[in-house]
This record gives structure tokens, sequence and C-alpha cells, in this order.
């Protein structure tokens, strides 16, 4: 069980995460608990993480993790990002053709009369990023069911940053055409102009941060005009 303080910090810091995707640094956790010390966030963050509430992760500033929120809170995974909210993939199984048509490919809930062709546009990174997305390559058939409105496009997943939101390497990932997305939304992000990524978006104030789903990358933080957005995560289909 916690102590009030514990509590207050633990909140805090999680808090902070959903925001910035950054963990507070002391001096803001001494303020926000109206500490007199730093060596009292010490204490309280080692007992958080003796009672396995929060892990702090090596060779890294500022960097916590919460683990788990108290019963009376929602639990939360990653980076703070709150488990029932963002992008739960509906995978869609099956092999996926390199064809034109939809070729040998079958899915579980659709036919090629509920589907369409989408240009697969090379590969995204799900980790470090790579150079900027590239020509379309071939096509993949994708249900209906999972695309809304406008242009969609396809790019397969390389890297494993983002496997706590369900994305593995090797996927391939239904992206939408848009040039904005919502806080916490998971997006194909260029940075500054050559750099493709896939993860997740979240503002707070000028910043931009981009969010891995794996506890091993860092959140990436830039400027405004560092980041456009040029697509968001609707879809994911898996071949095995």
């Amino acid at each position: 069980m916690l102590t009030r303080k514990q509590h207050e910090l633990l909140m805090f810091i999680n808090e902070r995460l959903k925001e910035t995707g950054v963990a507070p640094s002391f001096d803001e956790m001494k303020e926000a608990l109206d500490l007199r010390s730093k060596s009292g966030i010490h204490r309280l963050i080692t007992a958080l993480e003796e009672r396995g509430f929060i892990r702090r992760l090596p060779h890294r500033a500022r960097a916590l993790e919460i683990l788990k929120l108290p019963e009376s809170s929602s639990p939360t995974l990653g980076h703070g990002a709150p488990a029932a909210t963002g992008f739960s993939p509906s995978v869609i199984e099956g092999s996926l053709s390199k064809q034109s048509s939809a070729g040998s490919g079958t899915f579980n809930s659709a036919n090629e009369n509920d589907a369409m062709n989408v240009p697969v546009m090379g590969r995204i990174a799900a980790g470090t990023p790579i150079e900027a997305l590239q020509e379309e390559s071939h096509q993949v058939s994708v249900p209906l069911s999972m695309m809304g409105t406008g242009d969609h496009y396809a790019l397969e997943v390389k890297g494993d940053s983002m496997i706590d939101a369900g994305i593995l390497d090797g996927d391939t990932v239904i992206i939408q055409r848009c040039d904005t997305a919502n806080n916490g939304e998971i997006v194909v992000a260029l940075v500054e102009g050559h750099e493709a990524t896939l993860k997740r978006l979240r503002r707070k104030g000028g910043s931009i941060a981009l969010e891995a789903a794996n506890p091993a990358y860092e959140t990436r933080i830039f400027g405004p005009d560092q980041v456009k957005v040029q697509g968001r995560l609707v879809g994911l289909m898996r071949r095995y």
C-alpha cells in the first residue's frame, strides 16, 4: 500500500509521461509535492521502485517507466500511455500477395469483393528512423472495413520499437493519408525532411514528442517545424 506522498508522486509522473512522453525532473517533482529537498524525492522513487510501480531505465537521464498504478487508477503501459487508449490493432492474418491483385492472399474477415488494392510504399522504421518513404513497390489487398475515407497506403514495418502497441517487425501497416493527427495517435512522421518513422505523437506546448512503445527506445523531442505528419495508422496485416 502506498503512502499519500508516494501516491502523489506516482500520479504526477504518470500524468507528465502521458502529456509529454518525458518523465519530470527531480526539481519538478520536488516542487509538485512541495518538498524541501530532492533527497525526499530519491526516497520516494526508491520506494515506488521496490514496490514494483515504476522502473528506472539504466544509462538514460530522467528515464522512468510506469509499470502499474494503484488498483483505484487505470493501469498503464510503456511510457505512461493509458492501456485502453491509442491504437489497438485488429490483425488481419494471412499471406500478403505481392501482385497487383489479391492473388493467393486469404483474409479471415474479407473476400475480394470486400477489399481493395493499396500501394505498398516501402518500409517504415519502428526503431531507428530510416530514409523517407520510397516509391510504390507492390500492392496488397486490404479489407474495406479496415479503412476510412480518403487515400490510404501501406508500409512494411522494420524494427521493434512499437511492440507494446502490438506492431511487430515484418507487419504491414495501413496508413490513412493526412497531415494532422490527434494527440496520442500513432503516425507516420517525417523528421527533418529525410527520416520516416512510425511512432506515437505527443504535443506539449511548442514541442512534438515521437514516443516509442518499447522501453528500450527513448522518446525523441522536436520543434514543431522539424516533424511533418504524413498519415495515421488505421490497420495492420500480419503474415505467418
